[in-house]
C-alpha cells in the first residue's frame, strides 16, 4: 500500500511510527511538509520519501492520501489535490471539518472519509471515530477500503465506525477531548493528595497508577462500569463518603453537561468552518 501524508506534524508522525511498526515500508510513504526542519526530521526518523509542496510525484502513485493538515488549511490543500484523487481513499483528520465541505473542494471523485484519533494515539493507545461521504449517494464502502483506512487508524489504536457524520461531534466530545477530563481529574487527585500531605512523588505515581489499573480492569472485565464502581464501595466505607460528597456536588451531572457543551461546540466550530 502506497500512502501520502499531507502534513507531518504529531498525529502524521505517530500513524507513520505506527505504520512502519507493523510492516509498512518506508518507502512507501510520502509526506508533504512546508517546514523544513520538520521534513529533516521525518527523514531522519522515519526515512519517509518527504516533499516541500503538493506535487504529481507525491500523490499519483498512493492509494490513500492522508489530509493532516490545521483545519484552517484543508480546504486549500483539497483545492491542490482536486487534479489527483481519482479513484483514491482521502482521509481527513481535520478536527471539525464536515466532508460535505471537504467535498465540494475535491469534486468527490474519490472516498472520502473522516477520523477523529485521540491525543493516546501517539504512544499507539488512542481511539479513532470513523464516519465516510456517501458517494454516489447511499454507497456503501467495501470491505476491501474499510480494511485499508483501519490498516492507518488502528496503526495507532482502535477505531470505530459511525454512520451519520453528526455523530462525529459526540466523538469528538466524548473521546478527541476525553483525555482532557482524565487529566483534570487526575490533577484534583493529586491536589487533593498534596492537601493531606503525601509527598508530591508518591501522589504521582499512586494517581497514575489507579487510573492505569482501573482503565485495564475496566477493559478486561464483563461487568459494566457501575458494577465495578460498587465493587469498591462498602457500605458506610470511605469510597462511599466520597461518592456521597461528589453526588451532592453534581459531579456526574457536571461531567455530562461538560461533554455536551463539548459537542454543541464542535458543531459550531463545523458550521464555522464550512463558511470559509
Amino acid at each position: 500500500m502506497n500512502i501520502t501524508f499531507i502534513g507531518g506534524g504529531n498525529m502524521a508522525q505517530a500513524m507513520i511510527n505506527g505504520l512502519l511498526a507493523k510492516g509498512q515500508r518506508a518507502e512507501d510513504i510520502q509526506v508533504v511538509e512546508i517546514n523544513a526542519a520538520t521534513r529533516r526530521r521525518l527523514d531522519e526518523k522515519f526515512g519517509v520519501v518527504v516533499f516541500e509542496k503538493i506535487a504529481p510525484e507525491a500523490i499519483e502513485h498512493s492509494q490513500i492520501i492522508v489530509l493532516a493538515v490545521k483545519p484552517q488549511q484543508i480546504f486549500d490543500v483539497a483545492r491542490q489535490l482536486r487534479s489527483w484523487v481519482d479513484g483514491k481513499i482521502v482521509l481527513s483528520i481535520a478536527a471539525g471539518i464536515r466532508l460535505t465541505d471537504v467535498a465540494k473542494q475535491l469534486g468527490m471523485k474519490c472516498t472520502l472519509v473522516r477520523a477523529m484519533p485521540n491525543l493516546p494515539a501517539l504512544i499507539g493507545n488512542g481511539i479513532t471515530g470513523l464516519t465516510y461521504y456517501s458517494f454516489p449517494p447511499k454507497s456503501v464502502l467495501s470491505q476491501e477500503k474499510i480494511r485499508t483506512i483501519e490498516s492507518i487508524t488502528n496503526a495507532v489504536g482502535v477505531s470505530v465506525w459511525v454512520k451519520d457524520e453528526n455523530e462525529m461531534n459526540a466523538v469528538t466530545a466524548v473521546s478527541g477531548s476525553g483525555p482532557a477530563y482524565v487529566f483534570l481529574f487526575m490533577e484534583a487527585l493529586e491536589q487533593a493528595a498534596a492537601e493531606l500531605k503525601l509527598p508530591k512523588n508518591i501522589a504521582h505515581e499512586l494517581v497514575l497508577q489507579t487510573f492505569i489499573g482501573a482503565s485495564r480492569l475496566a477493559a478486561q472485565s464483563a461487568d459494566p462500569l457501575a458494577a465495578l464502581r460498587e465493587r469498591v464501595t462498602s457500605k458506610g466505607g470511605t469510597t462511599e463518603a466520597a461518592l456521597a460528597s461528589m453526588a451532592r456536588d453534581q459531579v456526574r451531572e457536571a461531567i455530562v453537561r461538560a461533554v455536551k457543551a463539548a459537542c454543541e461546540r464542535a458543531r459550531q466550530l463545523g458550521a464555522e468552518l464550512g463558511k470559509q
